[in-house]
């Protein structure tokens, strides 16, 4: 049986990159930054279980994480050095504990600043997005291992390296301007798209806590919402809010009263956030015509046709595979193709589906991927071959890192085996 979660861990994940990143932007050590808020919240999961949330909850972990980082320098002589640097750019009354909420732009969120840190061009690609999904998403290293497909321990050491990068840049926590800000969207937005989709369908869930993750959803959409205010005119970013505004809709209907898995052709659309697929709608109906279209808004166009149709049989199944087409010239993408199976096997029939899925199992990055076994069982399925679709259930069943899919993965299969 699953123990219920307090409301403070909630509380906990939604302030911690606005901790973070106002500890950076007062003392500039991320590496030193990072470690202090780390030990603040976990002191604060502890302690506020029993003793209450405090009034004023962010200050309390600013105040905390300050007291935390003096500790972490002052423990290391090797530091001593960089002791007496930020004694001297920080006022001593705040790192020996005064309220926090007394110190100028104590309400300031630097999460948006934080994200730009973290994707800065002096960092690897790999590593921005990595670096990304732990300060500010506040992912695992195992989390974050599972969506690269790494073991935990090079995991591990690409986010330590990648600390040790900003520290030795000296990378300002600032929202950049410009030409630099332009150059940049394009792995923020990567970044955000990664962080929900890790939310919407966590890789973790070895035990029973379910298929998603609100949190990080909720928080990849905050900050989108920042981003695009920040660049109104950016037609990807708005795709991208979009997208997830449309895709976080379906929440409430992808699993049952005990967690288990809901296929979008069985779930109940009337669970459909539909404020959020009215704003997705429009949003998307308005960027499109405006300028060069791009992944996020044909994947976010996609989302529409679904969040629109009442049923699965009534989805305009040609014009998301047309859609699909498209979006598959930006670049070979495995997963676009495997999705792009499935809106042929709807058009021309699941067998045509499945030779698609066939060419794609010669591509290395999706051949024993548990997403193309469960493809593949399901239009073998639906061609009646149910043998064969029991087996592919249940490989992708062990393939999968996610309780929830693969007891529904087990049970398609189970089911499969049980019929005469």
């Amino acid at each position: 049986m699953t123990a219920a979660r307090h409301p403070a861990e909630d509380l906990l994940r939604e302030l911690a990159p606005q901790v973070l990143g106002a500890l950076v932007r007062r003392h500039g050590v991320f590496d030193a930054c990072e470690e202090a808020v780390q030990e603040a919240l976990l002191a604060a999961a502890l302690q506020w279980p029993e003793a209450g949330v405090p009034d004023n909850p962010r200050g309390w972990l600013v105040t905390v994480a300050s007291r935390k980082l003096v500790d972490l320098i002052r423990s290391d002589s090797a530091r001593r050095r960089r002791e007496d640097t930020l004694a001297l750019a920080t006022p001593q009354a705040e790192l020996l504990g005064h309220a926090a909420d007394t110190v100028p732009d104590a309400d300031r969120d630097d999460s948006l600043a934080l994200l730009f840190l973290c994707c800065h061009p002096a960092l690897s690609p790999a590593s921005r997005i990595a670096l990304t999904l732990r300060a500010v998403g506040g992912l695992t290293t195992a989390q974050i291992a599972a969506a690269f497909l790494v073991p935990e321990a090079t995991m591990a050491q690409r986010v330590s390296r990648a600390k040790q990068t900003v520290k030795a840049s000296g990378i300002p926590l600032a929202v950049p301007e410009g030409a630099d800000l332009t150059e940049r969207l394009a792995e923020v937005r990567h970044v955000l798209y990664l962080v929900f989709n890790e939310g919407y369908t966590t890789t973790g869930g070895t035990d029973d806590s379910g298929l998603t993750a609100p949190e990080l959803s909720a928080e990849a959409i905050r900050l989108t919402r920042m981003l695009h205010r920040l660049v109104p005119d950016d037609t990807e970013t708005a795709g991208l809010l979009a997208l997830m505004l449309l895709t976080d809709a379906r929440r409430p209907a992808r699993s049952g009263p005990s967690g288990e898995v809901v296929p979008l052709a069985e779930q109940n659309r009337a669970r459909w956030d539909r404020l959020a697929i009215a704003e997705g709608v429009d949003l998307i109906s308005r960027t499109l015509p405006r300028g060069r279209v791009g992944p996020y808004q044909l994947q976010a166009a996609i989302a529409a046709v679904h969040d629109e149709a009442e049923d699965t049989d009534t989805t305009d199944w040609p014009q998301i595979l047309a859609l699909y087409g498209i979006l598959e010239q930006f670049g070979p993408n495995p997963m676009v193709s495997l999705n792009r199976a499935v809106a042929v096997a709807m058009v021309h029939g699941p067998a045509a589906g499945l030779d698609l899925v066939r060419t794609l199992e010669a591509d290395r990055r999706l051949a024993r991927h548990h997403r193309l076994l469960a493809t593949r069982a399901h239009l073998l399925e639906l061609l009646g071959e149910h043998e064969a679709a029991a087996a592919s259930y249940r490989e992708a069943a062990r393939r999968t890192t996610s309780a929830p899919e693969r007891r529904h993965l087990s049970a398609r299969a189970h089911h499969l085996d049980s019929r005469p």
